[in-house]
């Protein structure tokens, strides 16, 4: 005899992650940051115009995920979270705040970690 779906005994475990924001906030790039991105970008395009084109993809990818779900990753340092690009050793940094979702780096996974920090605002 088939079984039916199982009613929900509550709140799914995990939600408080996926949770969409409930207000309007805009992704903003320190510049710092947006010069990285460009910089990856460049180098992949001297060397291949399709690793460039799908490094693009990855960043837009990573700036739509974290739009939609902006607490999916997990917590990083100095209040930060951090989404791993899957195809190019890159993280994106950023910072939930109020009003918007600021990246503040486009981090090279080889590059010395925690770089960044001095570049976070102060909170406030």
């Amino acid at each position: 005899m088939p079984v039916g779906p199982r009613p929900s005994l509550g709140r799914r475990r995990g939600a408080e992650f996926t949770r969409r924001l409930d207000v309007a906030t805009e992704l903003e790039y320190l510049e710092e940051a947006l010069e990285e991105a460009e910089a990856a970008a460049r180098w992949y395009a001297e060397r291949s115009i399709s690793a460039a084109a799908g490094f693009s993809e990855e960043i837009e990818a990573a700036e739509a995920a974290i739009v939609e779900f902006p607490d999916a990753w997990p917590p990083y340092d100095h209040g930060t979270r951090r989404y791993l690009l899957r195809r190019y050793p890159f993280s994106v940094i950023y910072r939930v705040e109020s009003r918007r979702l600021l990246i503040v780096a486009v981090a090279h996974a080889h590059r010395r970690p925690g770089y960044w920090k001095s570049r976070l605002p102060m909170p406030g």
